[in-house]
């Protein structure tokens, strides 16, 4: 990503974290939820400052990414919409997580994000599969052979929608109350207890 973080708006909005590779074949992609799923939620992070990685997240991504897999973010962020922070904040941000991210050699491939706040309009907030089906027609991504990780029903519904092969919730962030409060949706997730667990059972599955 460049120091200015670029957004492209076609209504939907990406922030692109490294530059385009073109693919001549379908690719495999994990996409990820951010707070909550990847560093600790603090409730409308927009302090580069506050951003805390969940422990072991980035050697689980690593492996994820090593295994072929392209990582992809998929971020609601209604702080925007809401008027707490501004675009430029949750940049900072995600420049900050890039940043932490880089020595252990993970590379996201690109990070979508919807800055509406719930009841505003929005074709790309969670769980919309419009993020997905960019990245399917931007990076190749074979969505049937991809798979998307989060703490809430949305991400796994956005996952869903999609038609991703499978949706997985962790228990990080607010997954275990989603665990608790919404047992009846869950009858397709897989649930586990953070990235890390995550990455090791997608690794277990037939390629």
């Amino acid at each position: 990503m460049s120091g200015g973080g670029t957004c492209f708006k076609l209504r939907l909005v990406a922030e692109p974290a490294q530059p385009e590779l073109p693919s001549s074949e379908p690719v495999r992609a994990v996409f990820l939820d951010r707070d909550g799923t990847i560093n600790v939620d603090k409730h409308y992070l927009s302090d580069p400052a506050q951003l805390e990685l969940i422990p072991g997240t980035g050697a689980a991504l690593k492996r994820l990414q090593d295994a072929g897999f392209l990582l992809v973010i998929v971020t609601n962020q209604s702080g925007i919409g809401r008027g707490y922070y501004t675009e430029e904040a949750m940049h900072a941000v995600n420049r900050r997580l890039i940043m932490e991210l880089a020595p252990l050699g993970v590379r996201l491939r690109k990070i979508y994000y919807s800055p509406e706040a719930p009841e505003q309009p929005s074709v790309g907030r969670k769980p919309s599969p419009a993020f997905l089906f960019a990245a399917r027609d931007e990076l190749g991504v074979d969505l049937a052979r991809s798979y998307m990780v989060g703490d809430k029903v949305i991400d796994l519904e956005c996952g869903w929608n999609a038609g991703v092969c499978r949706s997985l919730l962790v228990r990080t962030g607010y997954g275990r109350e989603t665990e608790q409060k919404h047992a009846d949706k869950l009858g397709r997730a897989v649930v586990v207890d953070d990235l890390p667990t995550a990455a090791e059972w997608i690794l277990h599955q037939p390629a």
